[in-house]
């Protein structure tokens, strides 16, 4: 899942960020309205947290320009502005949820899966391919009823590929899903995690398949499927 935290004060969107990221999530900072805009156009995220007193400008007019723009992605608000007026003016304007400053990061993160999982959202509480099943919430994976241990980045993998269940997936769209803007993977940094990814869940008896489509990308299937 991949999450744009817009937050200006260093050691809180460091905190936030490296907590988020321990949820599972993908996570592109900015520090301002300019950096925000320019990551929204090149990588979409699937949900925003949003704060709103930035060095250039109220984030509530980066959000009210996104919902005039017919642009739904789910935005958390999370801001010291406490009063009645200040949270009636951020859900009027398009925030999906708000939140006041001091705020825990689970419970941001829990806010954020909360919105995902809403009608139209990325995420389903659970994900089943055959005898494997994903859990979106804890992020735990089974097979057969059994845990299986994945380090974050194979899970990461998995799950794109079972959100495009049916469908080959680009490595260029995995890649976007599972790194962040300034980490630089090597050119075969993916091929390893599909590898890694492969072998745990062949060892754990999981009934599925990862086909590798050349010049295009992956797709999942049930073992035997096409």
């Amino acid at each position: 899942m991949k999450l744009l935290l817009i937050e200006d004060v260093p050691p809180l969107a460091q905190l936030t960020r490296e907590a988020l990221e321990a949820e599972g999530f993908t996570v592109d900072h900015a520090p301002d309205l300019e950096a925000a805009r320019a990551i929204l156009s090149v990588a979409p995220p699937d949900v925003i947290v949003l704060d709103l007193g930035l060095p250039d400008g109220d984030g509530l007019d980066l959000l009210h320009g996104l919902r005039n723009a017919g642009n739904g992605i789910p935005v958390l608000v999370v801001t010291a502005r406490a009063g009645l007026n200040d949270r009636i003016d951020g859900l009027d304007r398009g925030a999906d949820d708000y939140i006041v400053k001091p705020a825990a990061p689970a419970e941001i993160a829990a806010r954020c899966r909360a919105l995902l999982r809403r009608p139209g959202g990325v995420l389903g509480r659970k994900l089943q391919l055959g005898n494997l099943a994903f859990d979106t919430a804890s992020r735990s994976v089974t097979a057969a009823g059994r845990p299986v241990a994945l380090a974050r980045r194979e899970i990461d993998v998995l799950e794109v590929l079972l959100r495009k269940l049916g469908q080959s997936v680009p490595r260029r769209v995995i890649e976007d899903a599972i790194y962040t803007l300034d980490e630089a993977p090597g050119p075969n940094a993916l091929e390893a995690s599909v590898s890694r990814l492969r072998r745990q869940l062949a060892e754990a008896g999981a009934n599925v398949e990862i086909h590798t489509i050349r010049g295009i990308g992956y797709l999942i299937t049930e073992a035997g499927g096409a």
